[in-house]
């Protein structure tokens, strides 16, 4: 142990916390930090014998550090050195370093903002950026800066990263000095492989390299995978070509203890090791013995489509930080060896870091925490990267839709005092929300069986998307679909849920259900998913979010009318979603239970072969409608309201637009630009915003669509101008213009600038462009040959008789002899005749 690397900083790291409150420290994984820094501070003078508390992002990390830590002190775990993690405890009196997970602080500050009794707050591989430490540190540094007066002694923070620029955390903490430990790392070989083709299936690449690896190489093998499912299938593929002594240890969060730790330990003598493990082995963890990594490159992630309001797990390219961490690991002994699963070139094109997960999550958890907290605006706290604005918005539309939320007399948004209530619970706002009514409804059983299923991650295999085969295996009624140790955590949360919920004791008899129950419940927790099924289009749903989505055919639940569904997959922007977790709903629920999630609205449509004006009020949820009731007969403001919003939806276009009123509309227009707030707004957008005052008194006798085009829309228009306006219009937009042949010649404002199409010929004479509007708009003209084609359009008649029209006349005259094409047209007669007919 006197090798590690950090201790050549350990004596200028415990002088720094005696001197300063706050501290960055840049260390590579096996540099002994995670280990090491709370031991060495744990009898600094400074803290004056309070408790260290470290996060850690992961389980696995919290209990191997907090196992590691007892060791070295020669002591079990629960006594100086002890951790916290959901579901599982192991601390004592005497206990003074405290390991817990992440998301276990935000409710120690909630409890009490001044962490009283703690000394020492350690952020452990803070570079991985997880919401739940970003949202902690902000929380902490605030509760510092309000309640630090009332300390004995001020709050210590200590940020600890493997690859994060230290420099903006150290900004983030008011200028706090920023410790190096430059590590221990022998020379690491790398060989690219092939190039990664997006969406191929990694699982029999990475079989192959490791097959490879240890025929190439000597010593134990990591191997870094997506996630579970692809480590499984991983294990079976290497297990089917079977080596003698070699052991194939999984790695990832669902394993029991037992099994995590047989991960990590070294082999026995004479045999080699190869762990298959998800991202949790980049640097949270130290394995034993490793010499040879084979990386697929991947890693499988959150990512909050804006789209659609929710989150999926998706496989990802991690970045080059990651990638060079999961390389290091096979360096930390003797020199290595590392696979990499796509090409040199593709490498270069890794992002720098990954993309911390405050930019890409659901924020509805954390949005509800700094309500708890007091803070509707992110923007109060300090933060390394703020919470998106639009990602926030719509986690507090969701906290407001699952009655979370209460409007202040200022207009912001705190926590309803259901909303509070959701906040106690150590779960998701959608599943709080749940668990609370169904604990209300008499369903509490239900409620804390589906939020245990829904708080983890879905394992469950050969059941298709049907969520009550998950909750009889669950209940013990069916067997298979879950491991020992799954079944065991679910059955933990389940009976935590109740506890927290004070319900009946676990051996009571629990209310009646029936088989549309946990829909039910389900729709309470998810109203955006509430799903049904296309009409003709068996297996294609549309959500009440407005999305598509998908259920495979062999899907035990394929043809369902109605379903609710808990999870969804698919590439994010895509229109179509794959349903992986749901439960049928009846109609019948939403005159019960569910009637709360409806809002009746009346429509009004044309009946197109009928040609008739059609009035409905329909039930919706989302974008979904329940179910239609035909409207016989409507009173005035109801047609009224109802063709007004038809005509929102269609556009004016449903109206019958004279060539009349549509000049009527342009020269008002033309007026209203010249002398804003003089004149009425006739655009389009200003008359459908207006349509209640200037259409709707002419709509009680409108029936159908022929009824509607009757209306004269110019008539309607003009009797919103008083008298004297229309005079002035005449006057300042005339419909027609006198030209110098006499002619009154009619100006076209549906074009702008308004156009005045004469013949060449009855210009003659006129210098000068026409002006309308008091001078302030010159039309433009267009100078039509006989047969009445353009033959030049312009706003500058002076310049046209003084320039171009030689040309014009060149080209004309021969083709139209029987008219004129003076040399000086200044000085000719206008006219609208021929040569003959002038003479005549």
């Amino acid at each position: 142990m006197t090798d590690l690397p950090i201790f050549d900083i350990l004596p200028a790291l415990c002088q720094t916390l005696s001197q300063c409150d706050a501290l960055v420290l840049e260390a590579p994984p096996g540099a002994g930090k995670t280990t090491q820094v709370p031991l060495a501070a744990l009898n600094l003078e400074c803290l004056g014998g309070q408790r260290i508390v470290m996060l850690e992002p992961r389980r696995l990390a919290v209990r191997a550090a907090a196992q590691r830590m007892a060791e070295l002190l020669g002591e079990k775990v629960g006594e100086t050195v002890g951790y916290r993690v959901r579901l599982e405890s192991k601390v004592g009196p005497n206990t003074r370093i405290e390991v817990i997970t992440e998301g276990i602080l935000t409710r120690m500050l909630q409890e009490d903002p001044s962490l009283d009794g703690v000394g020492l707050l350690i952020f452990d591989e803070f570079h991985e950026r997880s919401l739940d430490a970003d949202l902690g540190l902000a929380l902490a540094l605030e509760g510092r800066r309000l309640l630090g007066d009332l300390r004995a002694a001020p709050l210590k923070i200590v940020v600890m990263s493997a690859t994060l620029d230290g420099r903006r955390v150290a900004e983030l903490l008011g200028g706090a000095p920023v410790l190096r430990s430059e590590g221990r790392q022998f020379d690491v070989d790398v060989e690219y492989l092939a190039p990664y083709q997006r969406g191929q299936n990694i699982v029999p690449e990475v079989a192959k390299a490791i097959r490879r690896a240890l025929a190439q190489h000597t010593g134990n093998v990591l191997a870094f995978l997506p996630g579970e499912g692809e480590i499984v299938r991983c294990q079976r593929a290497l297990e089917e070509q079977h080596q003698p002594g070699i052991v194939i240890c999984p790695l990832y969060g669902n394993l029991s203890l037992e099994q995590q730790r047989q991960a990590i330990a070294p082999p026995q003598s004479g045999q080699r090791k190869v762990v298959l493990a998800t991202p949790i082995a980049e640097s949270s963890i130290t394995i034993e013995g490793i010499s040879v990594v084979v990386d697929s490159g991947l890693h499988r992630g959150p990512v909050f489509d804006p789209r659609s309001g929710m989150s999926r797990l998706a496989v990802q390219r991690i970045s080059q930080a990651s990638a060079a961490q999961r390389c290091g690991r096979a360096g930390r002994l003797q020199s290595g060896y590392c696979y990499r699963l796509w090409s040199e070139t593709q490498q270069r094109e890794l992002p720098a870091h990954s993309q911390p997960e405050i930019l890409q999550a659901d924020l509805a958890g954390a949005a509800l925490q700094l309500l708890k907290w007091g803070v509707a605006d992110p923007a109060q706290l300090r933060w390394l990267d703020p919470p998106p604005a639009g990602a926030f918005s719509q986690a507090l539309s969701l906290l407001n839709a699952l009655g979370a939320l209460a409007r202040q007399p200022s207009g912001e948004w705190a926590l309803s005092e259901h909303g509070l209530a959701m906040s106690e619970l150590a779960v998701h706002p959608r599943l709080a929300h749940m668990l609370l009514v169904a604990r209300d409804i008499g369903w509490t059983y239900l409620g804390c069986d589906l939020a245990a299923l829904l708080s983890e991650r879905d394992t469950f295999s050969g059941q298709g998307s049907d969520l009550s085969s998950r909750l009889a295996a669950l209940r013990g009624e069916s067997s298979g679909g879950f491991s020992r140790g799954q079944l065991v955590r679910l059955r933990q949360l389940r009976d935590r849920f109740r506890v927290a919920l004070k319900s009946r004791a676990v051996g009571e008899t629990a209310p009646v259900e029936d088989s549309d129950s946990p829909g039910v419940l389900l729709a309470l927790a998810y109203p955006d998913r509430i799903a049904r099924q296309r009409e003709g289009q068996a297996g294609r749903y549309q959500l009440s979010n407005g999305r598509a989505a998908v259920l495979k055919a062999e899907d035990v639940q394929f043809g369902e009318p109605w379903l609710v569904v808990a999870e969804l997959g698919g590439h994010q922007g895509s229109r179509e979603e794959s349903i992986w977790l749901s439960a049928p709903l009846r109609v019948s629920a939403f005159d019960g239970p569910l009637i709360d999630l409806c809002r009746e609205e009346t429509r009004a449509d044309w009946d197109e072969q009928r040609g008739r004006f059609i009035a409905e009020r329909r039930r919706m949820v989302g974008a979904l409608c329940v179910d239609v009731e035909p409207l016989g007969g409507l009173d005035g403001e109801e047609k009224s309201r109802a063709l007004l919003g038809l005509l929102r939806d269609k556009g004016l276009n449903l109206l019958n637009w004279s060539e009349e009123s549509l000049q009527l509309r342009g020269r008002v227009n033309l007026l209203a630009s010249l002398w804003p707030g003089e004149w009425p707004d006739f655009c389009d957008k200003g008359l459908l915003d207006g349509a209640a005052h200037w259409l709707a008194p002419y709509l009680a006798n409108v029936n159908s669509l022929a009824d509607l085009q009757r209306l004269d829309t110019g008539e309607m228009l003009l009797a919103l101008m008083p008298w004297s306006q229309r005079q002035s219009l005449d006057q300042l937009a005339p419909s027609h213009i006198r030209v110098p042949s006499g002619s009154r010649v009619k100006v076209d404002y549906c074009k702008s600038p308004p156009v005045l199409a004469v013949k060449l010929q009855e210009m003659f004479g006129c210098e000068h462009t026409p002006l309308i509007a008091q001078g302030k708009q010159a039309v433009m003209v267009h100078l039509l040959s006989p047969a009445r084609r353009p033959l030049q359009i312009t706003q500058d008649l002076a310049g046209f008789w003084r320039g171009s029209y030689q040309e014009v006349k060149k080209e004309m005259k021969g083709r139209y002899p029987k008219h004129p094409w003076p040399d000086d047209p200044l000085q000719a007669l206008a006219t609208a005749k021929t040569k003959n007919a002038m003479n005549r």
